[in-house]
């Protein structure tokens, strides 16, 4: 009988290629490095390529990992994570629009404020980060994921299992399945389908949560979907 726990009718995607945009920072070399040790070819993309690099040499020997700037490292991947800080977003992706096209994008920012009280969802004009994503990139297949992923936990040399799940968002069924495989190379992960792209502010929202629970009980907390 098959294990009704494992997600299924998840496409081969051990052939493509992932860049990282804004890769240099925590979460980015996470993802980075939680990728290429599942055998992906990943390139780390900055504003500076030499910083890029940098940053892909410092995640260590025999992982297949390059740095260039964000447009270089846009064109050359089959798909491409957005990692960069909310301030930069919508900047970044406008400028990088042509270098995007027919590329499927996930988008993993979330638009947070911080203040005396903690973490809170900032509002955003076209609902939320991915959406914004959408409307600056029409040519490309947006998606939304990675949210709640621990950046701390994805760089942590003892961990070798990463023990949640993915909610992946988006219209195009065929770009959600390929980020929930993507998103299942990661050992102990599983890319679980989310809904549509307008339901993603609640999914970036929830990121104030999390924070939250890691504050309270100093962990490093992620989500797990029961029943599937």
């Amino acid at each position: 009988m098959a294990d009704q726990k494992t997600p299924h009718d998840l496409p081969d995607v051990s052939g493509l290629s992932v860049a990282v945009l804004g890769g240099t920072g925590d979460q980015g070399r996470g993802l980075a490095r939680r990728l290429a040790m599942a055998g992906t070819e990943v390139i780390i993309g900055s504003r500076s390529a030499e910083r890029a690099q940098a940053a892909a040499e410092g995640l260590g020997t025999g992982l297949a990992v390059r740095g260039a700037d964000n447009e270089a490292a846009a064109r050359a991947a089959d798909v491409v994570i957005v990692a960069v800080p909310w301030e930069g977003h919508r900047a970044l992706l406008a400028s990088l629009e042509d270098a995007l096209a027919d590329k499927i994008v996930v988008d993993c920012v979330n638009p947070l404020g911080f203040d005396e009280k903690g973490p809170y969802a900032l509002p955003v004009e076209e609902g939320s980060a991915a959406q914004q994503a959408e409307a600056v990139l029409p040519r490309s297949r947006v998606t939304a994921a990675f949210h709640h992923v621990s950046a701390v936990v994805l760089l942590d040399p003892e961990v070798d299992e990463v023990d949640l799940d993915v909610l992946v968002l988006g219209d195009d069924r065929e770009a959600t399945g390929i980020v929930r495989a993507l998103a299942a190379r990661i050992s102990g992960v599983r890319g679980i389908y989310g809904g549509r792209l307008r339901n993603a502010h609640q999914v970036e929202a929830l990121t104030a949560n999390i924070i939250a629970v890691n504050r309270r009980y100093k962990a490093h907390a992620g989500l797990r979907v029961t029943d599937i």
